[in-house]
């Protein structure tokens, strides 16, 4: 597995690095040699599939942790990993530092407009949000600190701000910070964030539910015993009655590789 981009000092980077833990939304390695920034934008690539990642933390030199980061998938839609992942865990190891952002931020794939001065629009994907900016993936990004007209489309509503750019990573996109934003544009992003959530909220409780299915039980004739032949759950009574009743005790999930 490789990660690159640009570290703290801006300069470009690539290296092979080896996973500790995976998930649907983020992933810890280890093995990392270049120093990043906290919320520096870097690209992993898993085989054939390339996915952008949020630095959330980083292991302090000489502390156990060293040589560890913290990612945040930018798009948890996109396929990465070759194997199964199960449903609706929390990612406890994007929680290793505290938070140092004033408001919650959320996933989306929210179509932008970028009106910088005296330049031609400039169209690209907020891929998260919040009530203070979001990021904006382009490909060729804007200089920090440049400011510009924003426009984004909430559903049917198009969201005209001031924003600023207060990080910019080349390939990936540009941190946005909203400027000067009025109670009532804050209000309409407030609600935008709240049905994303509920929405995301409903979407994790479905999955969960269709994740756990009934046992498919079958006899192995040499060990004289019952198993499931998803989660390989066993049980030894004589009678497939019997056996299905103790299984449907526990949840049919299937067994996880470890990487």
């Amino acid at each position: 597995m490789r990660i690159f981009g640009t570290d703290y000092r801006g300069r470009m980077f690539s290296e092979i690095v080896t996973t500790v833990d995976v998930s649907h939304n983020g992933a810890k390695v280890s093995g990392v040699k270049t120093q990043l920034k906290l919320d520096e934008i870097i690209g992993l690539t898993y085989g054939k599939n390339k996915v952008h990642f949020r630095v959330k933390w980083a292991g302090e030199p000489g502390s156990p942790s060293e040589g560890q980061i913290g990612l945040i998938k930018l798009a948890p839609e996109k396929p990465l990993w070759d194997f199964a992942l199960p449903s609706g865990a929390t990612d406890t190891f994007s929680f290793a530092t505290e938070n140092r952002r004033r408001y919650t931020r959320v996933k989306c794939s929210i179509s932008v407009e970028i009106h910088p001065v005296e330049e031609p629009v400039i169209w690209g994907k907020a891929s998260d949000l919040s009530e203070g900016g979001c990021f904006v993936e382009m490909p060729i990004p804007l200089k920090v600190a440049a400011g510009f007209e924003i426009a984004l489309w909430l559903g049917e509503t198009k969201l005209r701000l001031q924003g600023e750019v207060v990080s910019s990573a080349p390939g990936f996109g540009i941190g946005v910070r909203f400027v000067n934003i009025s109670p009532q544009d804050r209000d309409i992003l407030q609600q935008h964030i709240v049905s994303i959530t509920q929405a995301s909220e409903i979407s994790l409780a479905v999955e969960s539910q269709e994740s756990t299915k009934p046992h498919e039980i079958t006899r192995n004739a040499a060990t004289q015993e019952w198993f499931c032949v998803r989660c390989l759950r066993r049980s030894d009574h004589v009678s497939q009655q019997d056996a299905e009743r103790e299984l449907s005790q526990f949840d049919c999930t299937v067994p996880q590789e470890k990487c």
